[in-house]
């Protein structure tokens, strides 16, 4: 019964076809007077998540674009997707807004120094190092090669996965703007 459906279908997949090939041209040409016809874009969805909860922005100044550009430039030459810095740049506008941060004394967070507020007491490396966009960008990068499956998961469980933070959840209302950066400096 199966074969039977099978070529039954198929043999009206088939009229369908021929009648389409052999009539559709035919009355189109008589039917319709020669248009001059162009070609149409057509949009196609992007792959990356939909931000979650409601997102944040802040306007930047030449310090924070240069951050932005200094975060791309490093992921790019790590090899990485648009992706890993769009979760860089929501991880840093969450830690620093995108300021590259010294020692902020009492309002200091322990000894968090930089773009993504980086501990050398925790391994990131020294104050100098952490407060190099370029190095503190990479060694984020490197946390986030660790993480198995960040590239498929929502931008706050893989920037958490790195940054051990006090406020898990947080990232994620900088994901708009950080895909936004990216979409306007990652090929300038």
């Amino acid at each position: 019964m199966n074969t039977i459906f099978r070529k039954s279908m198929l043999s009206v997949a088939g009229l369908a076809f021929a009648g389409g090939v052999f009539a559709g041209p035919i009355a189109a040409h008589a039917a319709t007077p020669a248009v001059d016809a162009k070609p149409v874009a057509v949009a196609v969805p992007s792959a990356a998540p939909k931000p979650q909860g409601e997102q944040s922005h802040i306007s930047l100044n030449d310090e924070q674009s240069a951050n932005v550009k200094a975060i791309i430039a490093a992921t790019k030459k790590a090899g990485l997707p648009e992706r890993a810095a769009v979760i860089s740049i929501a991880t840093s506008l969450q830690e620093s807004k995108l300021e590259n941060l010294g020692h902020l004394g009492d309002k200091n967070d322990h000894d968090s120094l930089g773009l993504f507020q980086q501990r050398p007491s925790s391994g990131w490396g020294t104050p100098e190092q952490i407060t190099d966009p370029a190095y503190s960008t990479t060694a984020f990068l490197k946390g986030l090669k660790q993480v198995d499956g960040w590239q498929d998961m929502p931008l706050t469980d893989a920037a958490q996965t790195v940054q051990v933070s006090a406020y898990p959840d947080a990232y994620a209302q900088w994901e708009q703007q950080a895909t936004d950066l990216v979409g306007q400096y990652w090929n300038s």
